[in-house]
Order: structure tokens, then C-alpha cells, then sequence
């Protein structure tokens, strides 16, 4: 077994070299294990060289996993590259490296392989991209709202949510409502947050009566982060929802909006039978900053849950 990377100064990485060719694949994968442990770039050449050179999955994935620490674009380029190894263990292994990369830099490798053929490979890159924030990415991810496969439109989707594209937001729009897939509706509800304005609540109301429960909770959360008091009677109908997850974000957000009109819903739904929902409405309460809640969370403070007499008590103290 040969090496592109086999000529080297450095005594703990010549000692090592008879494992890392050694050809028992377990021996060879507890050596590129403590060759990671150096932290020499000699040995990096080795960890990317075996990556892409190892005819073993188990020491290919190894050396994806061992990576991770590791932004140099010859090793983001080979990580790229390892997204299409005919393993599903060592693609995983890439991708999951790739995840954890926070450079800007590091996204201008990626890139260009988010117009990779297999869909696999475009999901990797484009999760990969989501965090780093590389303005480069902008038009790409617009672009993969288009995708004939949901995985990619759903990660493009947080990539431009991560940028706060604005000009995404009729798009996102779009799909949060049109989309086919509940978790591509749910992402694309949940990326029109980053507006802070009154146009996205036409959307976020439409998702609010959403068939899947899911995309309604991110829209109940989502109507409260954009903070727009307009939002108020939409979440105070979600309060009736079927669902108490969307109940209980509805609650929530009516609490962070503070929205008057909501008071006696929020004190019928602080005798609902699930504490959670309890929690949240004694909460929202004492954000409403109303004189008349105190009468319903006096009667509340002997709640079965500590959780919530703990919420009931919190709110009392915001409005005495």
C-alpha cells in the first residue's frame, strides 16, 4: 500500500508510517487516530491522503470524522469530495465534518458542489454552507427552492435564512405555503422570521391553518418573532388549535407581544388540563402587564405542577 504523502521530516509521523500502511485496516485506523492527536500539518496530508486513498470504508470514514477540526481547503476540497465515496458511511462521515466547519472562507470550496448531479451531495453542501453565512451562497440556495428534491430545497431554505435574505422572503413565502413537503412548508414558516415587518403575516396566517400540525406550531413561534401586534387575533384563534404544541407556542408568543386583547383566553387556558400550557399562559399573563390577571393567578398558585406555581409567582411579582 502506497502513499501520495509518504515523504516526511517529522520523527512521530515516520514513526507512525508502517501502521498507516500497515494492511490490517484496524491498525491503520487506530494510527490515523493518533496521528490526529499531533495536530502536525505533515499528518494532515496523511489524514486527506487516506480519505481519499484507503480502500477500506471503515478507515476512509475515519479519516472524514478525524477532519473536522480542519478548514484548509485542500481538506474542505477533500471532504467535498467525499460526499460522493461509493459509502454511505464515509459520505455521512463528510457530511457531518462539513456541518461543523465555521469558516466564511471554507463556504467558497463548498459551493460549487451544491449543483452537484447526486442529491446527496447537494444536501451536504448545502447544510454545510447554512452556518457559515457566505454571502456567495445567496444565489445558489434561491436557486435550490426550486430543486425537485425536498432534502435540498429544505437545507437552501437555511442557508438563506441564516443570511437573512430579504429579498428571499416572497419565495419563502411561497413555499411555506405551496410547498409539497410538511418539513419544506415548516423550514420556509420558520425563515420568514427574519422580518421584522407586516408582509409576511399574510403567509404566516395562511400557515397558521396549515393541515400539519408542525407547520402551524413554526408559525405560531414565528408570528411571535416577527413582533407585529397585527399578529394577535390569528394566535389567539391558534389558542383553540387541536394541537396544544401549536397552543402552546401560540401562547408563548402572544405573551412576548404582548398582546391585551388576549386575556381571557389566556386565563381560560390557565386551567387547561396540560401543565405546559398552564406554564405558559401564567407566563404570558404577567407580560400583559393587566391588573385583572390577578385574581386568576392567585387562585392558581397552589397548581399540582411546581413549574407552574413557579410561572404563577413570576407573574404575580410583574404585576404587584
Amino acid at each position: 500500500m502506497t502513499s501520495l504523502f509518504a515523504v516526511t521530516d517529522n520523527a512521530d509521523i515516520i514513526a507512525l508510517q508502517p501502521r498507516l500502511t500497515d494492511e490490517d485496516p484496524g491498525v491503520r485506523r487506530i494510527a490515523l487516530i493518533e496521528l490526529a492527536d499531533l495536530e502536525e500539518p505533515d499528518g494532515l496530508l496523511w489524514l486527506v491522503d487516506r480519505l481519499s486513498q484507503d480502500p477500506t470504508e471503515e478507515v476512509r470514514a475515519e479519516a472524514a470524522r478525524l477532519l473536522e477540526a480542519w478548514e484548509d481547503e485542500p481538506v474542505v476540497q477533500a471532504l467535498c469530495q467525499a460526499l460522493t465515496d461509493p459509502s454511505e458511511a464515509v459520505q455521512a462521515a463528510a457530511a457531518q465534518s462539513l456541518s461543523l466547519l465555521k469558516s466564511a472562507a471554507a463556504g467558497r470550496v463548498i459551493l460549487p458542489w451544491t449543483g452537484h448531479a447526486d442529491l446527496r451531495v447537494r444536501i451536504a453542501a448545502f447544510r454545510a454552507l447554512r452556518e457559515l453565512r457566505c454571502a456567495d451562497a445567496a444565489t445558489a440556495a434561491a436557486n435550490a427552492l426550486n430543486d425537485e428534491d425536498a432534502g435540498v430545497r429544505r437545507e437552501a431554505v437555511g442557508v438563506l435564512g441564516w443570511l437573512k435574505q430579504l429579498e428571499a422572503l416572497p419565495a419563502l413565502a411561497q413555499l411555506a405555503s405551496d410547498d409539497p413537503d410538511t418539513e419544506v412548508r415548516r423550514a420556509a414558516t420558520g425563515a420568514l422570521g427574519l422580518a421584522s415587518d407586516a408582509q409576511v403575516l399574510p403567509a404566516l396566517r395562511q400557515a397558521l391553518q396549515d393541515q400539519a400540525w408542525q407547520v402551524r406550531e413554526e408559525a405560531a413561534t414565528t408570528l411571535g418573532k416577527v413582533g407585529h401586534i397585527d399578529a394577535g387575533p390569528a394566535l389567539v384563534q391558534a389558542l383553540g388549535d387541536d394541537y396544544w404544541q401549536v397552543r402552546l407556542r401560540a401562547t408563548r408568543s402572544l405573551g412576548r407581544l404582548r398582546y391585551a386583547p388576549a386575556l381571557d383566553a389566556l386565563i381560560e387556558t390557565l386551567g387547561h388540563r396540560i401543565s405546559n400550557l398552564r406554564k405558559e399562559a401564567a407566563l404570558a399573563l404577567g407580560e400583559l402587564s393587566d391588573q385583572r390577571a390577578i385574581a386568576a393567578l392567585q387562585a392558581a398558585q397552589d397548581d399540582g405542577d411546581p413549574e407552574v406555581r413557579k410561572a404563577v409567582r413570576i407573574a404575580l411579582s410583574q404585576l404587584q
